[in-house]
């Protein structure tokens, strides 16, 4: 059985106090969406081993004065490392956090890649190395003249085609 709460910001770090207070005490993720509109959507999935129940605490961190929540790494440590990707991928800032050094990106890397708002540069820069995109099976799966989808979020810059049957 599964339990979905959805909780207001403000509530977030006492909504996961009390579910592992009622017998969720076992962490399994934190994830989060991008809303698309600067907000993100924030899911953490908690787990009853004794009543074998499942609960999903839902909320969503507006984008006002950047996405900020409240840590939950005091609560459930595993949280920890969940946050850190979080903020790395997303921009989203938690209040408390134990540990805030970068986990995932190279040193000095600017933006957050999995927010819906970061252009993929590469990919309007230099070809697919394959004769086809990732999805194509073959000259026949696609048609002539069709215009080469770009990844979100890549600028439309012209890029030559890739000659059928090269290397």
């Amino acid at each position: 059985m599964t339990d979905d709460e959805t909780v207001e910001i403000s509530q977030w770090a006492a909504a996961v106090r009390a579910a592992r207070d009622e017998g969720f005490g076992y962490f399994d993720c934190l994830s989060v969406t991008d809303g698309g509109d600067g907000s993100v959507g924030l899911r953490l999935h908690l787990w009853d081993r004794e009543r074998r129940r499942h609960r999903h605490l839902l909320t969503t961190v507006p984008a006002a004065d950047g996405p900020v929540v409240d840590s939950v790494a005091d609560v459930f440590a595993g949280a920890g490392w969940h946050e850190r990707e979080a903020a790395e991928m997303f921009g989203l800032r938690f209040r408390g956090a134990p540990d805030e050094r970068p986990l995932l990106l190279a040193d000095g890397f600017v933006g957050h890649p999995l927010r819906k708002d970061f252009a993929l540069a590469s990919r309007a820069v230099q070809e697919w190395p394959g004769a086809h995109e990732p999805n194509e099976h073959g000259p026949a799966a696609r048609p002539p003249g069709r215009r080469r989808p770009s990844a979100p979020g890549v600028p439309d810059f012209p890029i030559a085609d890739v000659q059928e049957g090269a290397p």
